[in-house]
């Protein structure tokens, strides 16, 4: 009966966060309809503003021209007063009904502008619910692989462990997640925003779609570039294909172009494949860490030494920056949702190694770790292997 009603519960939570999903998903549908009526409102004033500019600029010589001949009754006659006094009557008028235009579409488009942070609100507290709902079904189902590999560790042990994994999880999403908004998200947005004005100057057949149409190609390649970083810093396929020192081959280049921080990647021994777990962690231990020097040290030179061991791993990054006192860094992430330094050692002693971390201020930082490596089963030839 428990078991029954822990299941109807959590299915009844996985189905609203389904349905927030979909609010959500609606929602951005809306502001983007929204910004896209923005944007046509937006020209549509600019034209309205410089035809308003105009008209006062006629209406004002209209005026000038109906004084000069009112004036002058031996030069102009009543027929050239009469047409004055139409011309500036009907320029007044005009003027007047474009005032009364740019007024109601400078209304709209301020109550446009509030409707789309309002809906931008809504889309990022919909967000926002469905990962607080995601982490709580996390916490509600646990982490059964952590539990049932460590069978010995106490009831404390196991719901610390598995609140940080979970956490770690949540964060490792919710980064993703803005990566993807704020990269690939808004510039799909701006490609259908472009791919709608294609459209509009092919329907006029007007001379700037050439123009458009490379920009539009030059979005969609720097969008797919955006994608593909996002997808190697989620999971190289390197990684897999490879072997970890070619993907920090990689992943060095890739940093330096993107964030003009060299690393020099150094290999020492037999570099071979390892167990699949330690290949991600040190990649993770080298992504974290280049991260924390590019924010952190103030310097534009890293190195990042690898060595294989015949039965251990050991790895070091260096960096030659300004450094921080450690103790002082530990106390205050203490108690916090940090997942940096803290993270890194964790991961490290998940597989029995050994964490180090030495830096002064004024003196750089050095991170060691040392695993301890297993060979690994050659699955086409169904033995162990050490290559």
């Amino acid at each position: 009966m428990l078991d029954r009603i822990i299941n109807e519960t959590l299915n009844a939570i996985e189905h609203s966060k389904e349905d927030i999903f979909e609010i959500a998903e609606a929602a951005k549908g809306e502001q983007r309809r929204l910004q896209n009526e923005l944007e046509n409102l937006r020209n549509e004033l600019k034209h309205v503003i410089d035809q308003v500019d105009r008209l006062e600029l006629m209406y004002r010589r209209s005026r000038v021209r109906l004084m000069e001949v009112s004036r002058d009754f031996n030069k102009y006659t009543d027929e050239d007063i009469r047409a004055a006094y139409e011309n500036a009557q009907k320029i007044q008028v005009q003027l007047a009904v474009e005032r009364e235009k740019e007024q109601n579409m400078r209304k709209r488009r301020d109550e446009l502008e509030r409707s789309i942070a309002g809906m931008d609100n809504m889309v990022r507290k919909a967000d926002d619910l469905v990962s607080k709902v995601d982490l709580a079904l996390s916490f509600l189902k646990g982490n059964m692989n952590f539990f049932n590999s460590n069978p010995n560790a106490s009831t404390q042990e196991r719901q610390w462990m598995g609140a940080r994994i979970i956490l770690a999880q949540e964060d490792e999403r919710r980064r993703v997640a803005r990566e993807i908004h704020d990269g690939p998200a808004q510039a799909m947005a701006n490609v259908v925003l472009r791919a709608e004005f294609c459209e509009k100057l092919l329907e006029n057949k007007r001379p700037e779609i050439n123009k458009e149409l490379t920009e539009l190609k030059e979005v969609v390649k720097q969008s797919l570039k955006e994608v593909r970083r996002i997808i190697f810093n989620l999971r190289p396929m390197t990684l897999d294909d490879l072997g970890l020192a070619p993907t920090l081959r990689r992943y060095a280049e890739e940093f330096k172009e993107r964030e003009g921080l060299e690393t020099v990647v150094t290999v020492r021994g037999e570099d071979r494949r390892l167990d699949p777990s330690v290949e991600v962690t040190v990649f993770r231990l080298v992504q974290e860490a280049l991260n924390n020097i590019k924010k952190h040290a103030k310097v534009d030179r890293a190195t990042v030494v690898l060595e294989f061991g015949k039965e251990r791993l050991n790895l070091r990054v260096i960096d030659k920056g300004r450094g921080f006192d450690p103790v002082k860094v530990h106390k205050e992430v203490a108690g916090k949702q940090s997942f940096g330094l803290l993270s890194m050692k964790e991961r490290v002693e998940l597989l029995n190694g050994e964490f180090e971390l030495t830096s002064a201020p004024g003196k750089g930082t050095t991170i060691r770790v040392s695993i301890p490596i297993t060979p690994v089963e050659n699955e086409e030839e169904g033995k162990v292997t050490e290559e």
